[in-house]
């Protein structure tokens, strides 16, 4: 999520550290397990102050509700807690216990010296609001209060301060108000603050006083400002205590690449969800509502973005370990439900699911569970088949559904609205389409229509309409079949979905011209064109990119979420590029806001952040939008319909891509602006666009409760702007229906007043013409009513369908359906490195460390000069012993085993190994150990080192790991941490290294600080600290290579025995096979000049 409330306490506390020009906040923090006697002895000022006491809950309006305690001393406070803390305490229909709370010296002082003032941000600017009486009574602000705008990337001035803000305070008070408010703007600021509440704000006695405080921060800006906050935790609203569960999930969520939420709304509840998506996550919460199920509803939450089996697994016990733990007399119900995946592989998702069912079997027996499954995505056929099987033994009933099923229907059928059929109707979107070498897929019921196209013999592909690419935002066609892109982020699986999309689309090329990619050398990327290889350059430099294709006027960005600012801006110093996707989830707002104020300056659009992207059939597709292939051809995305459609949700959008195609011709284009508070691009500008588009005959819109962009397409109807028809739902209706705030899966789904609410916003959007359903369920039926109305109506007529072209099935993909199989080229006898821990010739490598060995202390002699101690000696053969083989694969084992089979000697099979030891093999320990400890003696805290990297465009050496991540620990990093910590006097680089880790991989789980690197630091600090040498002699020892020399010895053992392995095998000689190389030669023509082309 981005803005997340924090509590007083934490925000006065940041005040004080960086606020000028008011007094420094005393405060002490009270909880149930406080002593208050203990409290006294550290704050002296408790015993002779008066003071004020009010809960620290995220309570709005204690005032009023007689939740302040004010003037009493210390005794008084303490009667007062007594009948307060760990109370129960109702507010409407929301009931809680009163844990948290604040003490403060009371500030004596007149009401006429009270000020109310608040700072929030929004789209274009931060609104500041002031009035010249504050307190408990203010009324209604909006309609009382100054405001004063500061655009983004203005300063506030202390001249418009006084002339807007202040024109009524008094004139004893203005110079210190003026010169706070400039400080507390800049706080801010620069503290990536979203709303900042002060009431009342005192000014007596010639010094200013912060009362009461509310405060929410940008939660994604904690890699810029973690230095700033500290430690911050983010309270739950009044009404929900968070559970060590929710924790749980959080904390996977922190590590994860993926997204991962969970909040307990009612633990007792009888239906649960497990729902894949933040849209469809609130879509089905809406519908459980909208059923009556409100009061039943357990939980709220999503996974997305691609998690791993394991840590499907992981999200999926947590939660049926909640669900199991009371059993309700009705039984209860889980929903296992999501939209249709753009690239998540629902089977690998689905097994991790079925683990956990199946170890919750007796209980989820015990508790007459039903579970009501509904998805769809790549590999979805093998992820349902899994299921239906696991409801075979599970021993409770599994009713399963695909696409073929309304994404909502399966919460009609478990709440008993709706009949479950038997045997419901199978749609043809199994991948073995694409394995034939002839006929193609059945079309669907509809056919493609349009008005102004007419049936000829010419594929109907070949006429899609290019649009004007020039012109206004508005008006400008962001796509057409002629677009050409260039790809930020090595991204090769996205890049051949694209590339697949082009080719069944009829493109003459594909749209895909280059990739940038700042950490490694320009190089060329291997791809597919239907049947044929081609290569893609990749460059290191944009400027490159940019000059040697000046006709690509599309980006799309898969840069992390650190590098996706600075990467965008320098995108849009290219006058060519006009259209920019940003994929990355999680940019702090006020970066986005400033990325869109540029965007706005220089005519650029901007897709995103926070989406999967957009498609416009029949001419070019975002990264991967769209799913699989199957998908893309089963909702007929590969020529263009009618209906263009704009949601902010990335799975939702392939939602409405089936929707359309089962209930009309089809969609001519598709966006999805993405989930973020701020988007690039907003409903609006897409709606304009297909308002300006002859070929567009109706629009959807799928909007969502917070913000007040629906707003603006109401205005633009009133106002004649626009006149097509449009379908209009938003979701989160249900958000009215809690007690508590709820956070939804998007960092915008979150309504601050009446207007932005989903309820709210489906009224109007009604008052004023569009179609809008009474729920999500029926929003395929509205869209298809309006479709057959245009055709009766001559609107739309209809065309011929033409079947796309086959495209041959991808390798990998393949090999993961079971379909083909691939002969090993290789044996070994000696190593396996697949499994969870490293084996030498089949013994873990946990029972080689049980051995004592002595070869520690000949190392120490012949290398280091020095009898080290025990601990160090071990440590030295720990070393050896794991890195002494890691498998067949690695290059040094590989060049050793084909001299071995060519018939060379040891020496030689050997040094054929070792000479491929360098930087790209085996060779970061010293790199690690130079970086780390750079770092950590230039003082450097973990976070800035690690933007500092990026920043320089440096690999970070030492971290990253190809197959283990921090779901799935290395054995080996894991057996040697333990070591040290346990038998190393202090291990300070150790400990800063594992805090850069904690960063690198909370952006991507496999970021781990690997073997070569914790050898290279752990190494160092025994170095240091074991007082056998001087710092010089220790930073010599470094630079001489005397680590790598670690791993040169401990893998000379390894490559030794793959040598003796071969031999004994009596392998062969090998030759590589010609199927596994690419053949790919020049052009002849005008190589040797004119006269030799006639020959």
């Amino acid at each position: 999520m981005s803005a997340k409330a924090i509590s007083e306490a934490k925000g006065k506390e940041l005040l004080n550290k960086f606020l000028i020009g008011s007094v420094k906040n005393k405060f002490a923090v009270v909880k149930e397990d406080t002593d208050l006697e203990s409290l006294t002895s550290q704050h002296s000022w408790l015993e002779s102050e008066k003071l004020v006491c009010k809960p620290d809950q995220l309570i709005k309006r204690r005032g009023k509700l007689g939740l302040i305690k004010a003037g009493a001393d210390i005794n008084g406070i303490k009667e007062w807690l007594g009948n307060k803390l760990g109370k129960e305490f109702h507010i409407g229909a929301c009931k809680g216990r009163l844990k948290n709370f604040i003490i403060e010296p009371f500030v004596q002082h007149q009401q006429n010296e009270e000020f109310y003032i608040c700072i929030y941000s929004h789209r274009t600017a931060d609104t500041i609001l002031f009035h010249h009486e504050g307190g408990i009574d203010i009324g209604d602000v909006d309609a009382k209060a100054v405001k004063l705008e500061v655009p983004v990337g203005s300063n506030l001035t202390e001249d418009k301060i006084k002339s807007t803000l202040l024109t009524k305070a008094p004139d004893n008070s203005k110079e210190c108000l003026t010169k706070f408010i400039v400080s507390l703007y800049t706080t801010y600021r620069d503290l990536h603050f979203t709303y900042l509440e002060i009431n009342p704000l005192v000014f007596t006695g010639g010094k200013i006083y912060i009362l009461d405080l509310a405060a929410k921060i940008d939660q994604t800006a904690e890699y810029l400002c973690k230095a700033k906050w500290g430690e911050v935790e983010f309270p739950p609203p009044f009404g929900r205590d968070a559970l060590p569960e929710e924790a749980y999930i959080a904390e996977l969520d922190a590590k994860s690449g993926a997204s991962l939420k969970l909040t307990i709304l009612n633990k007792s509840g009888r239906i649960w969800t497990m729902v894949a998506g933040g849209g469809a996550s609130v879509i089905y919460a809406d519908t459980i509502c909208d059923l009556g199920g409100t009061s039943e509803l357990a939980n709220y939450g999503e996974y997305s973005g691609a998690p791993s089996e394991q840590q499907t697994y992981e999200y999926a016990n947590t939660l049926l370990g909640l669900m199991t733990e009371q059993i309700h007399p009705d039984g209860k119900i889980l929903i296992v439900g999501g939209g249709i995946a753009n690239f998540t592989n629902v089977a690998a998702t689905f097994k991790g699911i079925v683990r956990a069912l199946r170890e919750y079997q007796q209980k989820l027996i015990e508790g007459k569970v039903a579970i009501y499954v509904r998805r769809a995505g790549p590999n979805y056929q093998e992820g349902l088949r899994i299921m239906r099987e696991l409801g075979n033994t599970l021993g409770v009933p599994i009713h399963v559904f695909g696409p073929e099923t309304h994404m909502t229907s399966i919460v009609s059928m478990a709440l008993g609205k709706k009949e479950i059929p038997q045997s419901p109707k199978q749609m043809h979107t199994t991948a073995n389409f694409l394995l034939p070498t002839g006929g193609s897929p059945s079309s669907s019921r509809r056919e493609s229509l349009s008005e102004v196209r007419t049936p000829s013999k010419t594929s109907s592909l070949s006429q899609v309409v290019t649009g004007d690419e020039s012109g206004t935002r508005a008006t400008r066609t962001l796509f057409t079949n002629r677009t050409k892109c260039i790809i930020w982020g090595m991204q090769q699986r996205a890049v051949q979905g694209m590339l697949d999309f082009d080719y069944v689309c009829s493109r003459k090329d594909p749209s895909v011209v280059a990739m940038i990619y700042p950490f490694t050398g320009d190089h060329k990327q291997k791809f597919y064109w239907g049947h044929k290889e081609i290569l893609i350059p990749v460059y290191k430099s944009m400027s490159d990119a940019m000059g040697k294709h000046p006709t690509a006027d599309v980006l799309v960005s898969f840069a992390s979420l650190r590098s996706a600012y600075d990467s965008t801006v320098e995108v849009m110093s290219y006058p060519q590029i006009k259209t920019i996707a940003i994929i990355a989830e999680g940019i702090p707002e006020n970066l986005t806001r400033q990325l869109i104020k540029i965007a706005d300056e220089r005519g650029v659009s901007i897709i995103g952040p926070a989406t999967v992207g957009g498609v416009k059939p029949g001419c070019f597709k975002i990264g991967n939008t769209g799913g699989m292939l199957d998908n893309i051809l089963a909702s007929k995305l590969y020529r263009p319909g009618s209906v263009s459609y704009v949601s902010r949700s990335g799975g939702m959008s392939n939602e409405l891509n089936n929707i359309i195609s089962l209930n009309t011709n089809g969609v001519f284009e598709g966006v999805a602006i993405g989930g973020d508070r701020y988007p690039g691009t907003v409903f609006l500008d897409h709606i304009m666009r297909y308002q300006n588009e002859e070929d567009v005959k109706m629009i959807v819109v799928l909007g969502e409760v917070g913000g007040t962009e629906e707003y603006r397409i109401i205005q633009a109807i009133k106002d004649g702007q626009i006149t097509k028809p449009i379908v209009a739902w938003c979701i989160g209706t249900c958000a009215k229906m809690f007690t508590s705030e709820v956070q939804f899966g998007h960092a915008g789904a979150c309504a601050n007043a009446e207007a932005e609410t989903a309820v709210e916003k489906n009224k109007a959007l009604k008052e004023v013409g569009c179609y809008v359903p009474t729920s999500f369920d029926e929003l395929g039926q509205v869209i298809g009513d309006l479709y057959k109305k245009l055709v009766n109506d001559g609107v739309i007529v209809p065309q011929e369908e033409v079947p796309p072209p086959t495209v041959p099935m991808d390798f990998t993909w393949a090999r993961e359906l079971g379909l083909i199989r691939k002969p090993a080229s290789f044996m070994t006898s000696i190593c396996d490195e697949r499994g969870q821990e490293l084996l030498y010739a089949g013994i873990p490598i946990t029972d080689i460390f049980k051995e004592d060995m002595g070869i520690g202390g000949v190392l120490s002699l012949l290398w280091f000069q020095r009898r080290l101690p025990r601990y160090a000696t071990k440590f030295i053969e720990m070393c050896l012993m794991v890195t002494a083989d890691h498998g067949p694969a690695v290059s040094g084992a590989h060049n050793t085993i084909v001299c071995a089979r060519a018939g060379k000697d040891l020496v030689s099979s050997l040094a054929s190994g070792l000479l491929t030891i360098g930087d790209r093999f085996g060779g970061a320990l010293d790199a690690a150990a130079k970086q780390f400890s750079d770092a950590y003696e230039s003082k450097l805290i973990p976070m800035e080192f690690v933007n500092q990297m990026r920043k320089e465009g440096k690999l970070i050496m030492g971290i990253g790991h190809r197959v283990k991540s921090i779901n799935n620990p290395d054995k080996r990093v894991v057996i040697l941490r333990d070591y040290a910590q346990k038998n190393f006097p202090s291990t300070p680089l150790l400990d800063y290294a594992s805090e850069v880790e904690k960063i690198t991989t909370s952006k991507k789980p496999n970021l781990i600080l690997n073997v070569d690197g914790f050898i290279g630091v752990a190494f160092v600090d025994l170095l240091n600290n074991c007082g056998c040498f001087t710092r010089e002699e220790s930073k010599d020892f470094v630079d001489i290579g005397a680590l790598n020399g670690l791993f040169v010895l401990g893998r000379s053992m390894g490559f030794i025995g793959h040598f003796l392995d071969q031999k004994r095998l009596k392998q062969g000689l090998y030759r590589h096979p010609w199927d596994d190389i690419s053949y790919i030669m020049p052009e002849t023509t005008g190589l040797m000049g004119t006269d030799t082309d006639n020959v």
